[in-house]
């Protein structure tokens, strides 16, 4: 008898399409453009996250191109640039695990949604924390924790796809969610936030480089895009909810990478 392939091995359609997406915005940047070429450059002030954008001059004049369009779709295209090559490579190892997991519950019109709700998240905490700031902000590493955190909210319950991971069933993805106070009783998740949040802290202060020289890591995008991922979870969520809550769930030279 033949057997059908295992949900656990296949990449949702999706995120194959987004990663390739992601590779083939890159190689035209370094390979027709190249890397911070002055053309290079004008993508970047068209389609990356530049606080400073939001400044309003004294003559009222547009510092960026784009405009008012660039101002409003920044908070998202952003997340499709990056520094090199290893900056896309270390999003898309954490992207492909994660975002495969939330596209096999959200379906891809959802998943899409949730990647830029979180994208955007992010720039809204980068932009709080880097007012006036000139520095280009690029990567997807924001919607990346955002797929993280969103994860957390079904993954770890009993029933869910780390608990049925050798039976491999379809039905454990689908598995209703118990509510977020719920979730954070679980000593698994409470260990795996503990870890991420502190990882971060430590990317914010320097201990841990995790991308190359000149380049900065946009912690705070990251927990933006997380935090939006953990709370935003329910809004995307196709899923009926779990009804009782009493159950437990048991970085330009200087261009911000995240």
């Amino acid at each position: 008898m033949q057997q059908s392939s295992e949900p656990i091995f296949n990449i949702p359609a999706v995120v194959v399409a987004v990663l390739a997406a992601l590779a083939a915005i890159h190689g035209a940047r370094e390979l027709a453009l190249g890397i911070l070429s002055a053309a290079d450059r004008e993508v970047l002030e068209l389609f990356a996250f530049i606080p400073k954008r939001y400044e309003t001059n004294v003559f009222g004049l547009e510092a960026y191109a784009g405009g008012l369009g660039a101002e409003i779709w920044t908070f998202v295209t952003y997340a499709l640039l990056h520094a090199d090559v290893t900056h896309l490579v270390m999003n898309a190892a954490w992207f492909v695990p994660f975002g495969s997991a939330v596209a096999r519950r959200f379906g891809p019109m959802r998943f899409l949604a949730f990647f830029a709700a979180t994208a955007a998240a992010g720039a809204v905490v980068h932009l709080a924390t880097h007012a006036g700031e000139g520095f280009p902000l690029i990567g997807a590493s924001a919607a990346v924790s955002g797929m993280m955190a969103a994860s957390v909210r079904f993954a770890f319950q009993p029933g869910g796809p780390l608990a049925e991971w050798q039976k491999r069933s379809p039905r454990s993805w689908q598995i209703p969610a118990v509510p977020l106070l719920s979730v954070l009783r679980d000593p698994r998740v409470v260990g795996f936030l503990a870890v991420w949040f502190g990882l971060n802290i430590l990317f914010g202060f320097g201990s841990l480089p995790i991308v190359g020289e000149g380049q900065r890591v946009a912690w705070e995008a990251h927990i933006g895009g997380f935090l939006a991922g953990l709370f935003l979870f329910s809004v995307f969520d196709p899923v009926p909810n779990q009804v009782s809550s009493g159950d437990s769930a048991g970085p330009e030279n200087q261009i911000p990478s995240e």
